[in-house]
């Protein structure tokens, strides 16, 4: 993690200080860093935003989705509506969590970009303005030590290499003196060596102790100036700590919603609405539009009436049952009112077609169009004759229920009964489907 520049060329390093020549490029790194760590908390908090948003949706999909079901479901009374209040709380708290995720991307993504934006300056050339100034400012503070560090290290390798040189030299005179082959001049050419590299240690630790002396004389206001810069540097990168410790404070606020007191109602009612499941009340109300407790025309002596002849059609019928109240023997006395999805049936089969009195609308009935021979009833004067005729449709038309046709613009279709008081004819498709339609869907083929 060390470095150098061109003054300090060949320093060696001796230990992972930040006084050693370089070492402070940590110190700068950090700037650099600060700005990767926004990008960092601005991506950790987008991305909680995103998942916000996500779990709100499959919230709401699964409150639509349970609803449906519950409300077709054969579950009724107090008892759904307690159901049913969980997926009204899914709904509530899917709102809380879009709004969560709001608060996560509008203030607080929003208020990191913009700090970061004011706190780090890029430059054309590349880098930041600040990383620059602290390089910059550290390289000023510890080029002149450095350079005196330098010489140290040049004057401890001379001392070193006359040292070893002197031994070298104090080595050979002693091997000669016991060499007779060596005649007096060659020993004291050795000799004067010996004295010379004495000399030369001398000189070179002189100076190596001076270049140490003025090393440690410039080390204060080394470390005066390296230490104001690197306060510069602190002084950044708290305003960056600060920040963060307020920005993750406010991220906080937002996602903690036990505080919240819109969130506290959503469970008080959730409860609230649990609670108010009554069994007896439930079980009241089936008796009551269910069960025993339902009102029943009974069969009673009628005396023959012209007007029994006509029988209604299926659409009267439809439309007198949806407004009609049954009269009759009341089993249980006070009927129970409640509001209910099912009516008197169950929501599976709502579909389902149920007259609300006995008919005598059946294959028996002396009464009906026509006889067990297929002959006219006679008491039918007014039914005129049927007649098929070919038509075609106009719009298009999707059966609402299992005797109903279902047809496209253009197709053509065999209409095998007049248009009754309702406004429905009855026809056969070409595939053989027998049922009705609204007669102002179709046209006569020309």
């Amino acid at each position: 993690m060390s470095g150098s520049y061109d003054d300090s060329v060949g320093v060696e390093v001796s230990s992972d200080s930040f006084w050693e020549v370089g070492n402070y490029k940590r110190t700068v790194k950090r700037i650099d860093d600060g700005h990767r760590l926004c990008n960092d908390l601005m991506n950790c908090i987008h991305e909680r935003a995103r998942i916000e948003k996500v779990y709100a949706q499959q919230l709401t999909e699964w409150a639509k989705r349970w609803k449906q079901l519950v409300e077709k479901g054969p579950q009724y009374g107090t008892v759904e509506r307690a159901w049913c209040a969980f997926m009204s709380e899914a709904e509530k708290v899917s709102e809380l969590h879009l709004e969560v995720k709001g608060s996560l991307m509008n203030e607080d993504f929003e208020k990191i970009k913009n700090w970061q934006k004011e706190a780090f300056h890029k430059q054309m050339m590349g880098g930041f303005k600040e990383t620059k100034e602290a390089e910059d400012g550290f390289r000023k503070a510890q080029k002149p030590w450095a350079k005196k560090l330098k010489e140290v290290e040049a004057a401890k390798k001379a001392y070193h290499a006359a040292c070893k040189e002197e031994k070298l030299a104090i080595s050979r005179e002693t091997n000669s003196k016991a060499d007779p082959a060596l005649n007096p001049e060659q020993l004291k050419k050795l000799q004067d060596k010996v004295e010379r590299s004495k000399q030369d240690v001398l000189k070179t630790k002189e100076k190596y102790e001076k270049s140490l002396k003025e090393l440690d004389n410039a080390t204060p206001q080394y470390m005066e100036n390296m230490e104001q810069v690197f306060e510069q540097c602190q002084q950044f990168e708290e305003k960056r700590l600060r920040f963060f410790r307020e920005v993750l404070l406010e991220v906080q606020k937002h996602l903690d919603m036990s505080n919240v007191a819109s969130y506290k109602n959503i469970y008080r009612e959730l409860e609230q609405n649990i609670k108010a499941a009554d069994a007896v009340e439930d079980l009241r109300w089936f008796r009551a539009n269910q069960g025993p407790g339902m009102s029943m025309n009974w069969p009673q002596f009628e005396e023959w009436s012209a007007d029994l002849n006509r029988t209604l059609s299926r659409r009267e019928k439809k439309k007198a049952s949806d407004g009609v109240t049954l009269t009759g023997i009341n089993q249980t006395g006070d009927q129970v009112s409640q509001p209910n999805k099912h009516s008197s049936v169950s929501s599976y089969e709502k579909n389902q077609s149920y007259p609300t009195e006995w008919s005598d609308e059946e294959s028996n009935n002396p009464f009906s169009s026509t006889d067990a021979n297929g002959d006219t009833n006679p008491f039918d004067e007014d039914t005129p004759p049927a007649m098929e005729v070919r038509v075609r449709a106009l719009y298009d038309y999707e059966g609402q229920e299992q005797d109903e046709l279902s047809f496209k613009a253009g197709d053509e279709l065999t209409k095998m009964e007049n248009e009754d008081e309702q406004g429905w004819c009855k026809g056969r498709l070409d595939n053989g489907q027998v049922g009705l339609y609204p007669a102002n869907y179709v046209e006569p083929i020309q």
